[in-house]
């Protein structure tokens, strides 16, 4: 079971609106929106997007990574290195 199971039906219901987002973004750019509403629309997609990733990756630490860590050797080592390098991608992002 993953971290996030518990709460799976939230994600999916925040992604799902994320998903009507970009639907929405897409109609924007076919009717020949403004520049400036289109990007502020991709704003807040971009917004919702890192909500949910910052979501996961706590469940993650808490669930996953926890769980590694109690249990100790290899396994600990192989999740915190897992995790940093989630951490590393979402700040470059």
């Amino acid at each position: 079971m993953h971290g996030y199971t518990a709460d799976k039906d939230a994600f999916l219901k925040r992604l799902r609106r994320i998903e009507g987002q970009v639907r929405g973004l897409q109609r924007m750019v076919e009717n020949d929106e403004y520049c400036i509403d289109v990007l502020t629309q991709i704003s807040a997609a971009t917004k919702a997007l890192q909500a949910v990733s910052l979501g996961l990756l706590d469940e993650h630490l808490k669930h996953c990574v926890a769980q590694a860590v109690a249990e100790g050797g290899d396994v600990a080592d192989e999740k915190l290195a897992e995790a940093t390098a989630a951490i590393t991608r979402l700040v470059r992002s």
